[in-house]
């Protein structure tokens, strides 16, 4: 795993006793901005050698330590953050006998940056309020880049006067932190950011592919569209590396068929019609047969070619 955590200026902000749980591609740089920016941070990981990396790697900042359960990484703390794989995951580290709920004190504030359904989300809201506790559903944007960097897009649900206690914390891996309204509408925001990346993304795919197959400079191409109405993210982003036939990097098939299905799952519930999505959902099945689920997303290509 890539460990790399690009420092950045810091928001000031009151030192806080905060616990991170989930240390994989985002929470590992994620939980390290935290301690980067003066937080005191007490990591929980299910594979411990993660843990270990961290606390060695900043071991000179005296602010890292690990704890052997969620419940222990939160105990004292003021904030629980998370990231972890998905409802299933979250439910074990925060409900079980060993989970976070269990070691919160009365006023801490637990936050989930996993992208998991709404529904798992209400269901924690409820579970912490039970316990004198509050809880935010806060996935993010930005991949892999953005946590190292510090520079994610966040999407929180929750109630208002926890936000504003959380807010100033997370600037420390964030550059927007913004509340989207109760609990769950994070979770929502989320899945709307999804629907429109498979989109995105395949449309470029057939662009891209449409203009090698008609002997274009795709490289120029790209250039070129990128300064009028088709420019994107995606495409002065995944663009060039489609061109290039790179996709060992970046967000994987495998995690966005999850977000996908959360998406579907949603849609069947709410009414809403997701006929694009639902076929490039179908598109990056293709793309694990192939062997491609740890490509990125931008390797909806590869059925073109």
């Amino acid at each position: 795993m890539n460990t790399t955590i690009n420092a950045k200026t810091y928001e000031s902000t009151a030192p806080r006793q905060v616990a991170f749980l989930g240390l994989g591609v985002m929470g590992y740089p994620m939980a390290g901005h935290l301690a980067m920016a003066g937080h005191t941070v007490t990591v929980y990981n299910r594979t411990a050698t993660k843990s270990e990396a961290l606390c060695a790697q900043l071991a000179s900042t005296g602010r890292v330590k690990s704890a052997e359960t969620p419940k222990l990484a939160a105990a004292g703390a003021d904030i629980v953050f998370c990231c972890v794989g998905n409802d299933d995951d979250l439910r074990q580290v925060v409900l079980a006998d060993t989970g976070a709920l269990a070691g919160m004190e009365p006023g801490a504030i637990f936050v989930d940056h996993t992208t998991a359904s709404a529904n798992v989300a209400r269901e924690l809201d409820e579970a912490a309020r039970a316990r004198g506790l509050q809880f935010i559903d806060a996935p993010v944007s930005g991949g892999q880049a953005g946590a190292q960097n510090g520079l994610l897009t966040v999407m929180c649900g929750g109630d208002p006067s926890a936000f504003d206690v959380v807010k100033p914390v997370a600037m420390a891996f964030s550059r927007a932190f913004t509340l989207m309204g109760p609990s769950g509408a994070g979770q929502l925001t989320k899945m709307v950011n999804q629907i429109c990346i498979a989109g995105l993304v395949q449309g470029l795919s057939e662009a891209i592919a449409f203009g090698q197959r008609a002997g274009l400079d795709m490289a120029q191409v790209l250039g070129v569209i990128g300064k009028g109405a088709a420019q994107s993210w995606q495409l002065d982003n995944r663009g060039p590396t489609m061109v290039q036939d790179q996709f060992d990097f970046g967000f994987a098939v495998d995690w966005m068929r999850k977000d996908l299905g959360l998406v579907l799952d949603e849609a069947k519930r709410n009414g809403a019609r997701l006929p694009v999505t639902a076929l490039v959902d179908q598109f990056y099945a293709d793309v694990q047969q192939m062997g491609g689920g740890r490509w990125d997303t931008s390797s909806l290509i590869k059925r073109l070619k």
